[in-house]
């Protein structure tokens, strides 16, 4: 292969590796999201380069160790574990378009980044709205507790988790007024 023909062919690879990571929606929605922090669209085009660079020191890379890498990258630059069986797909059209890259098939490589980006959709990841709104100084251990307790019609608040207790036993346990506080919460002490 002549050097000319070479670094064309690189530079259709590249142009292929950026055009199948662009149209991955996982990576989309964390470039769109800021998962990768302030820097997320600098570390996209990073990655470009970087899978590129991946492929051309490894020559004969499987399936499954192109799926790791990018899994990897995705997990340690955007904090982000892909499960949406894209990776599989991903992995699969960038090996593809390496084969194509060392065979010097140039034709094959414009075909396939074409065909990558006129399929390109633009995805937009929407947050689910929680039930209950809660303040926004909670943390997470507190939202799963509140919404472990319950309110009664009393006003009292009972632990939603444990049964209320029966009438007829003489060592159930009432709750008393000095065991609900100020906020609502009601403090739940052992039997003795």
């Amino acid at each position: 292969m002549m050097a000319g023909a070479g670094e064309d062919a690189r530079a259709l690879f590249r142009a292929g590796v950026r055009a199948a990571l662009e149209a991955w929606p996982a990576l989309q929605i964390a470039v769109e999201n800021g998962f990768g922090g302030v820097h997320s669209q600098e570390k996209a085009e990073w990655l470009g380069g970087a899978v590129e660079d991946y492929f051309i020191r490894n020559a004969d890379l499987e399936l499954d160790e192109v799926e790791d890498f990018l899994g990897e990258l995705m997990t340690n630059e955007f904090d982000t574990v892909v499960e949406d069986g894209s990776l599989p797909q991903v992995s699969q059209q960038l090996q593809t378009m390496f084969h194509h890259f060392q065979k010097g098939d140039g034709a094959a490589l414009r075909e396939m980044a074409s065909h990558i980006t006129q399929r390109k959709c633009k995805v937009k990841a929407t947050a689910l709205k929680a039930a209950k709104e809660t303040d926004g100084d909670q943390d997470d251990a507190d939202s799963v507790e509140e919404m472990e307790v319950t309110a009664t019609n009393d006003g009292a608040t009972t632990d939603g988790v444990s049964p209320k207790p029966e009438p007829s036993d003489p060592n159930s346990q009432n709750i008393k007024e000095e065991d609900i506080v100020e906020d609502g919460w009601t403090i739940v002490r052992r039997k003795k």
